[in-house]
């Protein structure tokens, strides 16, 4: 089967509308993400097939820039487009990947709908999906994704499981994903949670840089702005460790309400542990902590 040529990010249309550019080291972390989803997705057709054919959606595509429309222009939030979509779902893959290697069980596989990979695709269509709620209203976009992502699956998912009884369990195990996202409700799922940590792990500078660029100067576009980078390794005593970087110590703000409030609230803290620590300090630097670890649910200095 010949791969589906994914488009670069848009900084056309929804950047120029928008009288802002998306900063360059946050469109090269989209293309290190294909590259990251396709290496950990190729020995798993189904998940490939699913990233590829929501990738190259027109309506799908359609939505992902509504939604940036809506989050950027008209509520001065982050990215919520093709970029975040891409970029979580390349979290999601190197999570999954590390939980397969850790022999995690996976609600898809425990219940008996599907094997790893089906749990894996699960994932994938889950993120991929997550925000597209966000093209029609912020207010209740988890259930609003739910509604059109229905309507998404039932076209690209029959190829992949022409089963009915398979079917209906892959999508309702994707449509959970999508509406337990933003913890409202929080996720009962492995898959779910790792749908929610992935989410939360796109933190990096690049993207809260349009809103901070058209205006929007408050604790969370400044603690946005402190975070460097957000690497997912394998762990020592867990199997997943999500490590970030900060320039300056208001990132902990960052990492606390974004990241570890979801974590702590799903089925995947236990097999995850967060690590932040402040890098390249200023000459002037008066930072109040160093590092912080994730330990009981609570992050403390290390």
């Amino acid at each position: 089967m010949s791969l589906i040529h994914i488009r670069q990010p848009e900084r056309t249309a929804n950047a120029k509308r928008l009288g802002a550019q998306l900063p360059n080291d946050y469109e090269e972390l989209y293309v290190k993400a294909d590259q990251t989803i396709r290496a950990l997705a190729a020995p798993y057709p189904k998940v490939l097939r699913v990233y590829e054919a929501l990738s190259a959606d027109p309506r799908v595509r359609a939505n992902w820039e509504m939604a940036n429309y809506l989050a950027i222009a008209k509520l001065n939030y982050n990215d919520h487009g093709p970029i975040h979509a891409r970029v979580t779902a390349s979290y999601l893959a190197q999570i999954m990947a590390l939980l397969i290697e850790a022999k995690a069980p996976f609600d898809v596989v425990e219940s008996g709908a599907g094997d790893i990979e089906d749990a894996f695709a699960v994932g994938m269509a889950g993120i991929l999906l997550h925000d597209i709620g966000n093209s029609m209203s912020r207010s209740s976009h988890e259930i609003l994704g739910v509604m059109m992502a229905r309507e998404v699956l039932e076209r690209i998912l029959p190829p992949l499981y022409p089963d009915p009884e398979k079917l209906q369990l892959i999508e309702n195990f994707i449509l959970s994903c999508v509406q337990c996202h933003d913890m409202n409700p929080p996720p009962v799922y492995l898959e779910g949670g790792i749908v929610a940590v992935a989410d939360g792990c796109d933190m990096s500078k690049g993207r809260a840089r349009m809103p901070f660029d058209l205006g929007k100067i408050d604790i969370h576009a400044v603690s946005a702005l402190s975070i460097e980078e957000v690497d997912i390794i394998r762990g020592g005593s867990l199997p997943v460790e999500i490590h970030v970087e900060m320039s300056n110590s208001a990132g902990i703000f960052q990492v606390e309400e974004i990241l570890v409030k979801k974590l702590v609230a799903t089925p995947l803290k236990a097999y995850v542990t967060v690590m932040a620590n402040v890098v390249t300090p200023g000459k002037h630097d008066r930072r109040i902590i160093n590092s912080v670890i994730l330990k009981d649910g609570r992050l403390r200095p290390m």
